[in-house]
């Protein structure tokens, strides 16, 4: 185990970013698909994340793990323990929209993901993790990219059915997905294999609003509101923290859905203070090995706990 060593780790359903450090010196910054090592089993998950670690620049003192789908405290407690047996360092593993706040230099804060699904994530008083969101496209991710074209889309059906007049949306939407006509979109969605595939046609809804429709902009407003009533839920189930860090592609990348957020945000929480994470969440990461050096007592490994 090298001394100083810390690695940041971020677990994304597609791609896992790598970060080593030693202090305030980055040695290692690599990403590589996340297919190629996790199989969702957690013992043989563990020993292939820290040959993954270790191999790129021999064994750090604390790796800090932000993984996608450890939706409960439980789920976060239990990859801890099938890293620690394969490893020496010091391990804190949390959800990956649990990286935003300490990104950014925040000891706690709720997490906002709006990018190829949406969530919320934050601690309660006693530690415990509070999710809102994450449920996939098909029954939610309001205000990601899947989540609006889906939107899209049935606000285009809508339209048509009271008899609204077509405007940019109806066309930038057909036009994307290649669909013969607007009546023809949604049996063109159905060909899409998954969340990313269809997400990717977003990028139509916010050229609709830069073209003036009315419509696309009603689509991007009502997914900030979904965004923040995620943080409004979390609120209500005791997530005390008045720092919101919201992060993902549709967030960072389209000002029309960010400025709604932010609006949204300040309507319903006035005192609630946003950031927007423009570097990626792996920073997190690093943040929470680095505190777990500064826990170390004796070379005793911290005992597991469900904090912020």
């Amino acid at each position: 185990m090298h001394p100083g060593l810390v690695a940041g780790v971020d677990i994304g359903g597609t791609k896992t970013h790598l970060r080593i450090a030693r202090e305030d010196t980055v040695l290692i910054d690599r990403i590589v698909p996340t297919s190629d090592w996790r199989q969702r089993d957690n013992p043989r998950d563990a020993g292939a994340l820290v040959a993954l670690v270790t191999q790129a620049a021999g064994p750090p003192a604390a790796i800090g793990v932000g993984a996608h789908g450890c939706d409960t405290s439980e789920e976060c407690v239990a990859f801890e323990r099938a890293l620690n047996p394969t490893t020496p360092a010091h391990v804190r593993v949390v959800n990956d929209a649990e990286l935003l706040p300490p990104a950014v230099g925040l000891p706690e804060g709720i997490g906002v993901v709006a990018g190829t699904g949406s969530i919320a994530v934050a601690r309660g008083a006693d530690g415990t993790m509070l999710v809102a969101g994450g449920w996939g496209w098909i029954l939610g991710d309001e205000g990601s990219a899947p989540g609006l074209v889906r939107e899209a889309a049935r606000a285009i059906r809508n339209a048509i059915d009271i008899g609204e007049k077509t405007d940019a949306l109806h066309d930038r939407l057909k036009q994307s997905i290649g669909a013969p006509s607007v009546t023809e979109v949604g049996r063109e969605l159905t060909r899409h294999k998954d969340a990313a595939d269809l997400g990717r046609h977003a990028r139509a809804v916010f050229d609709a609003v830069d073209d003036g429709s009315d419509l696309a902009l009603r689509v991007v407003r009502d997914a900030a509101r979904s965004l923040v009533l995620l943080v409004e839920r979390l609120v209500a189930r005791g997530a005390g923290a008045t720092d919101v860090v919201a992060s993902g592609g549709v967030m960072v990348g389209q000002p029309a859905l960010q400025d709604s957020f932010r609006q949204e945000l300040h309507r319903r929480f006035p005192s609630h203070r946003l950031s927007i994470l423009t570097e990626p969440p792996v920073a997190g990461a690093l943040v929470l090995a680095r505190r777990l050096l500064e826990t170390e007592t004796g070379g005793t490994r911290p005992a597991q706990q469900n904090r912020p």
